[in-house]
């Protein structure tokens, strides 16, 4: 079958008898292209071209050509052509009579199913002057290659958007503690020992050892300061030594406690960063100019000479900023552990109350069966009833069993809760499947963020017949409408490594390898995927008795077996 590109109409050959009248026209006088008649983005368009002979066309004759598609009980008919002699005086195509001439003509057809098995007929309204003449209908071309309407079968296994749950059953957490120092001095006062932070810490230390099933200690960290005043030499050994006493400090209360962890120190000889974010965070005067002399100088010794200059401002630093920096920072770094799977499940058997939203949410990831998921979601709504993503997954379960309306209904409910992403998302899905392709649209341009939001344009592009965007926006999608589109677009080798991998093949999926096989000759591929289609879903026997995808078989004894 020579396959073309949809866009005009018909071919028109007038061929005037001998006696001076409107001759009988034959089906060879007139092409179409396509040769076969095809459904592209819920329209079959189609180009006409016929061929005027020399000395056909009578000089006052005017013929009116109607492109009409007939099918079983109906017919369709398009925008028609007028084409007139040269004596006759009016706006239409005119055709000479010596020269005759190639002229094309488009038409168009909304598109309905029973087109699937149709033909195209050009009908004419001929005048020779005032006398009506009869020209017989002739047929150019069947139709119509339905394909492209697949997509709402195909959409059903569309990847739908979940609304994902947040649970993490490993949270990092941390306590912080502070000694502060006196100026120059590293031994550590029995005042700091009893302050309410340190007392704090101390017990925090105790509380994560002691809960070894929901927290986890994984070490404490001892960071030690000196101010930067008083020169590099002084602050090293200062500092250094504040580390040192706050670790034997620490290791006598975690063997006091009876509690192992690691303990890692470090020291800052010149708290020249701690110093910046003090001065950036207070409201002295002039501190502007100090982080200037921060930002114009490295060397620690031209630092503290040009703010020691800021004499306006220097005796604030020293009795507000620079105390706060002689310090050592305890950080205890430990992990919150949640509910394994495990007890996650047993609470949801047990008692479902005691779970948050985000546990419940996860749990329904842990089974692969629809039914355990749809409970588990109910549930969610009925305890977290101002979540939307619950009502979200219920849509999507309904979804993938073609349950479209409830599927909707869900989506709405999320929706009323949440304008998310992927609600939009799956609510144009859904619009797809009804063929509304202006809802589509509004629903997807809200859904921006969706992970598989390419994926649903893509099948929006496939609805509007743009065939090679369509393949663009769907990218590596195993789905049957990635494959769809890839057919449309005649990439077969790429259409049966997606129908080959797609997750959860349907009887769509067959159907499709049967097409494809139709379209690559291959008998085997059509008879044994058409089988395997119609076992899953016995709609398609019906399907298949017009398709024209597959006329060549039309006479084919297991052909005929099957669709019977």
């Amino acid at each position: 079958m020579k396959k073309v590109y949809l866009s005009l109409v018909t071919l028109i050959v007038f061929v005037l008898a001998s006696c001076g009248k409107m001759g009988e026209l034959s089906p060879e006088y007139f092409k179409t292209n396509p040769e076969v008649l095809e459904a592209v983005g819920g329209k079959v368009p189609v180009t006409i071209t016929a061929t005027f002979p020399e000395k056909y066309m009578k000089k006052k004759a005017v013929v009116e050509v109607i492109p009409v598609l007939k099918w079983n009980g109906g017919e369709a008919v398009a925008a028609s052509k007028t084409f007139q002699g040269e004596k006759v005086e009016g706006n239409n195509t005119e055709v000479g009579y010596k020269a005759g001439g190639t002229y094309t003509m488009n038409a168009v057809f909304d598109y309905v199913p029973e087109m699937a098995k149709s033909e195209l007929y050009l009908r004419f309204n001929a005048k020779v002057g005032k006398k009506n003449v009869k020209i017989p209908e002739v047929k150019i071309a069947d139709g119509v290659i339905s394909t492209s309407e697949l997509l709402s079968e195909a959409l059903q296994n569309a990847n739908t958007a979940t609304g994902e749950d947040k649970y993490q059953r490993i949270h990092q957490a941390k306590k912080e503690a502070q000694i502060k120092f006196l100026i120059q001095q590293a031994n550590i006062r029995a005042s700091e020992l009893k302050s309410e932070g340190i007392k704090e810490f101390n017990e925090q230390v105790k509380d994560v050892d002691a809960d070894k099933k929901g927290k986890a200690m994984k070490n404490i960290e001892i960071s030690a300061y000196a101010s930067p005043d008083g020169g590099f030499e002084l602050n090293d050994k200062l500092a250094d030594k504040r580390k040192e006493n706050t670790v034997s400090y620490l290791n006598k209360e975690l063997k006091k406690a009876e509690i192992e962890t690691n303990v890692d120190a470090g020291y800052t000889a010149q708290d020249w960063e701690g110093f910046r974010e003090l001065v950036a965070a207070s409201n002295i005067q002039d501190k502007e100019q100090i982080l200037n002399v921060l930002s114009m100088y490295d060397d620690p010794e031209q630092r503290e000479a040009a703010i020691k200059n800021i004499s306006s401002v220097y005796k604030t630093l020293a009795d507000e900023i620079l105390p706060e920096l002689r310090r050592a920072r305890l950080t205890l770094n430990y992990e919150l552990i949640g509910r394994s799977d495990e007890e996650i499940m047993d609470a949801f058997k047990n008692d479902p109350s005691v779970l948050t939203v985000e546990e419940l949410l996860y749990a329904a990831t842990l089974t692969d069966n629809a039914a355990e998921k749809e409970a588990i979601y109910s549930k969610t709504t009925q305890l977290f009833p101002n979540d939307y993503r619950a009502y979200n997954n219920l849509g999507e379960l309904a979804y993938a069993k073609a349950d479209y309306d409830t599927a909707d209904k869900y989506f709405a409910k999320a929706a009323s809760i949440k304008d998310a992403p992927e609600v939009n998302m799956n609510r144009g899905l859904v619009a797809l499947v009804n063929g509304d392709k202006e809802s589509a649209q509004v629903y997807f341009g809200k859904a921006s963020g969706a992970k598989e939001l390419n994926e649903s344009l893509g099948n929006l592009s496939i609805m509007t017949g743009e065939y090679d965007k369509a393949v663009n926006q769907l990218g590596d999608a195993k789905t049957n409408s990635a494959a769809l589109a890839q057919i449309l677009q005649k990439d077969y080798t790429k259409a049966k490594n997606t129908l080959d991998n797609v997750e959860n093949p349907d009887a769509t999926t067959s159907y499709l390898k049967a097409v494809l096989g139709a379209r690559t000759n291959n008998e085997t591929m059509v008879i044994s995927n058409l089988k395997d289609a119609i076992a899953k879903d016995a709609s398609y026997a019906k399907h298949a008795a017009t398709d024209m995808e597959f006329a060549k078989y039309f006479n084919n004894s297991e052909f005929q077996a099957l669709v019977k």
